[in-house]
C-alpha cells in the first residue's frame, strides 16, 4: 500500500496544521479581547460594537477553525469544505478586527488565504486518503479485469 501523499499533499497537511494552530491562536486572541487586555491598541474604532464583542466573535471562529483542522486530519470531504468556509469567515472577521492589532491580523488573513488555496486546490479524495493512511484503492468486484489487476499491482 502506497501511503505517500500525492501532488500537493503537503498543502493539505499544511492546511490542516494551520487550521489547528489558527484555531488555538484565534481562541486565545478572542479571550484576550473579552477580558480587556492592554495588549490591543487603545481607542480603536470598529465596524460595529466594541473590542469585547469582537473578542467573542473571534473566539467562536477560533473554536470552529480548530474543529475544522481536526476534521481535515480525519480525511472527511465535508471537513474540507467546512475548512474552506471557516477560513474565509475567519479572514473576514480578522479584517473587521484589524483595528485591535493590525500586524497580527494581516498575518492571520494571509494564512487563511493559504489554507483556502491548499484545501481547494489539493483537497481531493486521493490526497485526503493518503493523509489519513487509508489508501486509494477503490476497486470493486465488478472491476476485476486484467487491466485493474495491473493497476493494483503497480
Amino acid at each position: 500500500m502506497d501511503t505517500r501523499l500525492g501532488r500537493g499533499g503537503g498543502w493539505l497537511t499544511f492546511a490542516a496544521v494551520v487550521l489547528l494552530l489558527s484555531g488555538i491562536f484565534n481562541a486565545l486572541d478572542g479571550l484576550l479581547a473579552v477580558y480587556r487586555s492592554t495588549f490591543f491598541t487603545g481607542n480603536a474604532v470598529y465596524v460595529f460594537s466594541d473590542l469585547r464583542t469582537w473578542g467573542w466573535i473571534i473566539f467562536g471562529v477560533g473554536v470552529a477553525t480548530f474543529f475544522a483542522g481536526l476534521g481535515v486530519f480525519s480525511g472527511r470531504q465535508w471537513a474540507r469544505w467546512f475548512g474552506i468556509a471557516v477560513a474565509g469567515i475567519g479572514a473576514i472577521a480578522q479584517m473587521m478586527f484589524s483595528q485591535a492589532y493590525p500586524f497580527w491580523t494581516g498575518l492571520i488573513i494571509a494564512l487563511n488565504i493559504a489554507v483556502i488555496y491548499g484545501l481547494a486546490a489539493y483537497g481531493g479524495r486521493e490526497n485526503v486518503a493518503a493523509l489519513t493512511g487509508a489508501g486509494t484503492d477503490t476497486t470493486t468486484l465488478s472491476e476485476t479485469t486484467p487491466a485493474s489487476e495491473e493497476r493494483r499491482a503497480a
